[in-house]
């Protein structure tokens, strides 16, 4: 069976994360930098893991109003179609904050490990994603 990939887009980070097979848990997976050959990483993951379609989430402000950062997904999400990458998007609002509290939670410290954030965002919305099908 074929995962699906979610990811938490960030300007200098992409978090990723990966469903189970059966599509019911979605696992923090890594962090890769969000530079020129980021669309070539993320088809190169998609086949080594055997990835169907991509979630991305789809930051809103606080009243579901688009930010600059939407723009910036936005521009990303396109690329990604362009690219025959198939993606659904996820209202991600409040789940860099839900990240770094269950990291915290669970003993982590934070300041350091921006990297592990960003995948547990990308857990999130796509576990969000996967909760609501």
């Amino acid at each position: 069976m074929h995962r699906i990939l979610g990811i938490d887009y960030g300007e200098k980070r992409v978090g990723l994360a990966l469903s189970d097979p059966m599509h019911m848990i979605a696992s923090p997976y890594k962090t890769i930098p969000n530079n020129p050959d980021l669309i070539v990483a993320i088809q190169s993951i998609m086949k080594a893991e055997i990835v169907e379609f991509v979630v991305v989430g789809l930051p809103k402000g606080m009243k579901g109003q688009e930010t600059a950062q939407t723009k910036h997904v936005n521009s990303f999400v396109e690329n990604l179609n362009q690219n025959d990458i198939k993606v659904e998007l996820v209202d991600e609002r409040l789940t860099s904050i839900s990240a770094k509290k269950a990291l915290v939670e669970q003993g982590i410290k934070t300041g350091h490990n921006k990297g592990l954030i960003d995948q547990t965002a990308a857990a999130i919305i796509l576990q969000q994603y996967l909760d609501s099908q």
